[in-house]
């Protein structure tokens, strides 16, 4: 069993993202995708940013943890979420933008290429996707999990198979550039 399939390793995570939230992501978001567009929230966690997305975007929420979603779905009965890891994207719903926060630097980079070819199944044309990671070249583990840091000509080569860029940016989350997002478009 994984860190986030437990209520206490849950509840571990919403105590440590306390005061984090994408806003600023979202903030970009909004500058690249119209409003009511269809959004798909890979890694929901808690429910913030779907939250945040949810006042622009028409929603649905993902997590591979059962109980991240039952978490949220106590107190938002008419959420609509997934089940859904970002490895295999098995879903026959398209969306126009596909957002994660921090969510696939748990893959390895095998596997995030995996994931973007299978994300590129689940937008429709042109449609978006907009991802953030830790900022760097290190790879490490806590507590069971992955976190892999990327920088921008590894994220403009994973992309390039498919996508065009729109906007890359480094932003401070912790610490100063610390963190990086990538907002692609769908190419045929």
């Amino acid at each position: 069993m994984g860190f986030y399939d437990t209520e206490d390793g849950v509840q571990e995570y919403v105590e440590a993202a306390e005061g984090y939230d994408g806003a600023e992501l979202v903030a970009v978001l909004n500058k690249h995708l119209p409003q009511g567009s269809t959004v798909l929230e890979l890694g929901m966690g808690p429910g913030k940013d779907l939250e945040l997305l949810g006042r622009t975007y028409q929603v649905t929420g993902s997590d591979n943890s059962a109980a991240f979603l039952d978490s949220y779905r106590k107190k938002n009965r008419k959420a609509d979420l997934l089940l859904l890891d970002a490895r295999a994207m098995e879903t026959d719903r398209r969306f126009d933008c596909i957002y994660s926060n921090k969510v696939l630097h748990h893959l390895t980079k095998d596997e995030l290429t995996t994931s973007l070819q299978k994300q590129r199944e689940v937008l429709r044309t042109d449609g978006l996707l907009m991802h953030s990671f830790w900022y760097g070249t290190k790879e490490e583990e806590h507590e069971g999990l992955r976190f892999v840091h990327y920088t921008e000509q590894e994220l403009e080569q994973f992309a390039a198979e498919g996508y065009e860029v729109l906007d890359m940016n480094r932003y401070e989350e912790m610490a100063q550039d610390d963190s990086i997002y990538l907002v692609v478009i769908r190419t045929e």
